[in-house]
Formats: C-alpha cells, structure tokens, sequence
C-alpha cells in the first residue's frame, strides 16, 4: 500500500503553524490524510501550533518506552513525532509532519520517500515576524536571524519550496497543491 510522509521545515517565525493550521481546516475531514501532533516540552499556553504538552521527565520516559517515530532537541525544548505515524503510513494515509531542518537528514534516513516542503521567508520578513510575535528578547531574535542565514538544507534531497513572504493565503494554496499532489499518488497506487 502507498504511504507518503509530507515533512515541513522552516524557521521558527516563517508561518509554518499558520500554514498547517489552515491546510488542516481544508483537509481535517478527509478520511485519506493524517496531522500529526507534536509532542513538546512547551507549556500549551505558550502559543503557536496545537501540540501536546509533555514535561521533560514525561518526554524522556516515553522516549526511553519507545514511543516517538522521530524526536530532536531544538532551542530548549524536546520535539517528538509519535509512532502512531506509522500505522497511519502503513494503512496508506498521507501524513502532514511539522518537522525541524536540523533532523531533516536523520528523517530522510528513517523515511527514504519523504517529502521535505520549506516554508522559505526573506530575512526582514522573518525579523518583522519574531519581533510582532515578542516571545524573544532581540539578542535572541538576532541569533535566529543568523542561524537562518547559515542554515543549509543539507540532503540528498530537494525540497519543494512554499514562499510565505506574502498572503498565507497564496501560501497555504501551494502547500494545499503540495498535499494534495502526493494523495492524488498515494490514491493511484
């Protein structure tokens, strides 16, 4: 049975909660395609994409148990993509994932036919971005500013390319096209 794994990666501040989030109302009725939810060691409260709140002991133990298809560590917090992906995978499903570009290589070792999709923004869109949201100082925001910068998606891999510098509208249409290409695939099969 076909299976596709849609990994979405992108700076933090590029739009890719607002993006799934929209793309999950147009699609969240259809039986064929599957949001996973991360689990986080973030407060719920904290804003930003509907996750599931761990404490890190919470995290590690369902680490040790086995429980997470994919984990990484980024920024201070513990991200995790539960196993039930798989089972999703394995009954044919298209999975959407809100992923990390620092674990897109070990992804692509674990899943060989997944589809890496960035949310591309330009520099002063990302700036405007952080600062509107006031979750960071502006030493952090400046960090993340160059981290971006030095930041290569670096894998065998192209990724296909959503720019978000402008209406999520016309962004979430390109990422809506992205999905629904890969279900049309995973339909024919």
């Amino acid at each position: 049975m076909a299976n596709e794994l849609i990994f979405i990666i992108g700076p933090s501040g590029s739009g890719k909660d607002t993006l799934i989030g929209l793309v999950r109302q147009r699609l969240g009725r259809e039986p064929d395609v599957c949001f996973a939810h991360r689990y986080i060691t973030r407060p719920a409260s904290a804003g930003g994409e509907n996750h599931i709140a761990l404490t890190e002991d919470e995290f590690l133990a369902r680490q040790s148990a086995e429980l997470f298809a994919m984990s990484w560590h980024s920024h201070g917090c513990h991200y995790g993509i539960g196993i039930e992906v798989n089972q999703w995978l394995a009954m044919g499903l298209t999975v959407v994932v809100n992923g990390s570009r620092g674990y897109l290589s070990t992804a692509l070792r674990l899943y060989p036919e997944l589809c890496p999709v960035l949310v591309d923004v330009s520099s002063e869109v990302l700036r405007a971005r952080l600062i509107q949201r006031g979750r960071e100082t502006q030493e952090s925001i400046e960090q993340r500013l160059s981290r971006n910068s030095e930041f290569g998606v670096e894998s065998g891999k192209d990724c296909l390319r959503v720019d978000n510098n402008h209406s999520p509208g016309a962004a979430c249409e390109r990422l809506l096209s992205i999905i629904n290409r890969y279900r049309e695939k995973t339909a024919c099969a």
